[in-house]
């Protein structure tokens, strides 16, 4: 490694230059990249609720529709509005009063569910149906169009609704995520480091690492908008401790040679080992998210994987050099250390450890019961802005239909007609079901099929299967939308095992259901992995137990932290969080106990081992902590994506939380536990016999 760190000094004009041309084909990959916003879309295929999906597409030619509510306009204009929103591109149908029965006909002569689904009051709705999925370009952009031309009297809800505010909201903020995470890192790096110049160099550094990951992404074929919203951020706050360490190791290395290339290869060779070793973990709880069912995970996975490994390769090729022609302008602009001596709190720390071990065993019943019991929401519109098109024509729909929800049934088309009336007449009878809308509701009023228009005969059947939109009163991932559901789910199969219920509510109770079982997949997976990077590093059986049992604390307090205020948090949230606090910050625990280990196998005693380790790895794990806050806690500020701000509030507080557990616990276990692991841990076993010589084979030390 030594050798290629002589070639990167010996060429850092050339790096430079190269990583800034890099920019150019990363560009040109993130514009080219697609970005997903309809987080239903990463469910599994095996899935009904998803196979429904493409059942609508392949037999209707219908991949999502829209709830049109429009006030106070006679029937004739109706009639006109439906004709151009039917004129629009990858507009397939839409459906209303006329579809049903003639214009011309008065509203209390047609059935009465027809006419509960399409009149209330002075307001009636149309469905208007989509060529393409819900999250498909083109969907959004005739959300668009019919939102320019329907005029103010017009609402449109439901999911395509949404997702198309998620896009604009997303697309609007995500640059500014990135402002704030940047400015914000700057100032703790400025504290952080002695040289004004330094931060900047820094950030350069991360973010050409950031912009060849997003431009990379285009290989994946697409990314969530969660994905997109937070890489840039995570991967500044996770990456930004490696900077420090690069530059730390140089600084050591210059007295040593009397040229500053030699001194930098020594640097990069040091780093690149101890950096490959601590991103090894953050790898690992990247790694857990892979094997969520829930396909999003893979995608965060991925590109923050892709994302350590590209901040490492950057760290020892593009930082060295760029440390290198600017170490003028470093030396020119240094300033005083802006951090403070907190070598007297880490004695008063060590000498108080019982404290930390009582609040510990105090504090972790609560803590793990408030982490299991936090409440979670799966209904992706959750905290997104009032003032939203969709979230106006959402509350427009409850309000003058109470409606909150809208089911689809697809059943097979060779039911009898007998049956089809049952299934309908039960459905309607299950708690929060206004009324069931088919080809069976205009029958029922003594009207043969083949009488009833060609439009509504060709938009509700098919080949094969029969569509009814079934109304629902209850709002998606509620207890008492899910129980509907399986309610209907048991009638439909109970007259055609063929038969599924299929929509947004349904879609949303099959996320819960899959990313229940990821929660404990992804943690159980994330935990092991660490764990055995933990015992392969440091050779010991009980160490893991102890750096593992630390952090998983700090989680368990970050996720209590918001059970016991009664704050609800995004469904993905714990998955994300766990796997990445985990990953992320149980490298604070590894750096104070390679320290220790040291300074044990070294002969010190175990209080001046644990002494020493404290007060060299304080100030690192600090600024560490603080640069991933910092990129954090802004984008919680800035964001109006509550999906967004509830997993960046959870990283910036468990940053802080790993932080303070690990200067203040973990000490204290090795206090009590300094025995087990000398006993457990490869080659620690002399530091006993040492110990006991020196002390006289007494339990005291010295």
């Amino acid at each position: 490694m030594k050798r290629i760190g002589k070639f990167i000094a010996g060429r850092k004009t050339f790096i430079v230059l190269a990583a800034f041309l890099l920019l150019i084909p990363s560009a040109l990959g993130f514009i080219a990249t697609k970005v997903n916003y309809d987080i239903l879309s990463y469910l599994p295929d095996s899935l009904e609720t998803v196979a429904g999906q493409d059942i609508m597409v392949d037999e209707f030619g219908m991949g999502a529709f829209s709830m049109v509510i429009v006030d106070g306009m006679e029937k004739k204009d109706v009639a006109a509005l439906e004709e151009r929103i039917e004129a629009m591109d990858h507009v397939e149908k839409v459906l209303w009063y006329d579809d049903f029965v003639g214009i011309d006909v008065p509203v209390s002569m047609i059935p009465g569910a027809v006419a509960d689904a399409l009149f209330q009051g002075d307001s009636t709705m149309m469905i208007a149906l989509f060529d393409q999925t819900t999250s498909a370009e083109t969907t959004m952009e005739a959300i668009e169009e019919m939102r320019a031309q329907v005029g103010q009297q017009c609402f449109i809800s439901g999911m395509s609704g949404i997702v198309t505010d998620i896009k604009n909201l997303a697309m609007k903020e995500i640059p500014g995520y990135v402002m704030v995470a940047s400015l914000l890192s700057l100032l703790v790096l400025i504290l952080a480091t002695d040289s004004f110049a330094v931060p900047f160099i820094f950030l350069t550094s991360i973010g050409l690492a950031v912009a060849y990951n997003m431009g990379s992404n285009l290989f994946l074929g697409d990314v969530s908008y969660i994905t997109q919203a937070l890489v840039a951020v995570l991967q500044l706050g996770v990456t930004t401790d490696y900077s420090i360490f690069l530059l730390h190791s140089y600084e050591e290395c210059k007295p040593r040679y009397e040229n500053r290339d030699d001194a930098m290869a020594e640097a990069i060779s040091e780093t690149f080992i101890s950096v490959m070793g601590s991103s090894l973990t953050t790898i690992a709880g990247f790694a857990a998210l892979i094997f969520m069912t829930f396909a999003l995970g893979e995608n965060l996975g991925i590109v923050m994987i892709k994302g350590v490994i590209i901040g490492v390769l950057c760290c020892v090729t593009v930082l060295p050099a760029m440390v290198l022609l600017f170490e003028k302008q470093i030396m020119k602009l240094r300033h005083r250390s802006f951090f403070p001596d907190l070598g007297k709190l880490s004695d008063i720390i060590r000498k108080t450890y019982w404290v930390w071990i009582l609040l510990f065993l105090f504090a972790f019943v609560p803590a793990y019961h408030g982490n299991n019991e936090v409440e979670l929401y799966y209904n992706i519109d959750t905290g997104l802005p009032d003032d939203l098109d969709s979230a106006v024509a959402n509350e427009k729909l409850k309000s003058t239909f109470d409606m909150s929800n809208v089911h689809i049934l697809l059943m097979s088309s060779g039911n009898s007609a007998k049956d089809k009336a049952r299934m309908i007449q039960e459905i309607e009878k299950v708690d929060g079901v206004d009324w069931a809308l088919g080809i069976q509701s205009v029958l029922g009023g003594g009207i043969p099929e083949s009488m009833l228009p060609q439009k509504l005969t060709s938009t509700l059947k098919s080949e094969n299967y029969e569509m009814v939109f079934i109304c629902s009163q209850y709002s998606s991932a509620t207890a008492p939308c899910n129980a509907q559901i399986a309610a209907i789910n048991d009638i439909v199969k109970k007259y055609d095992d063929t038969a599924m219920v299929i929509g947004e509510a349904p879609l949303m109770k099959d996320l819960e259901d899959v990313t229940s079982v990821d929660l404990m997949t992804v943690n159980t997976l994330s935990i092991l992995a660490i764990f055995l990077i933990v015992m392969i590093v440091f050779k010991s059986v009980s160490l893991p137990f102890i750096l593992v049992t630390t952090i998983e604390f700090s989680i368990f307090v970050n996720m209590a932290f918001s059970y016991y205020r009664g704050i609800s948090q995004a469904f993905v949230a714990p998955i994300v969080v766990g796997t990445i606090q985990l990953g992320a910050t149980v490298d604070y625990a590894i750096l104070m106990t390679n320290r220790y280990k040291d300074e044990r196998l070294a002969g010190k005693s175990k209080k001046e081992a644990i002494e020493i380790a404290h007060k060299t790895s304080f100030h690192s794990i600090i600024t560490s902590a603080f640069s991933l806050f910092a990129s954090t806690i802004g984008v919680a500020m800035y964001s109006n994506i509550d999906m967004i701000k509830s997993i960046v509030i959870l990283l910036a507080r468990g940053a802080l939380i790993s932080m303070a557990i690990v200067l203040l616990l973990l000490p204290s276990f090795f206090m009590v536990f300094d025995r087990l692991i000398c006993y457990t841990t490869l080659g620690m076993k002399k530091c006993l016999k040492q110990q006991n010589i020196e002390t006289g084979g007494g339990e005291n030390e010295k």
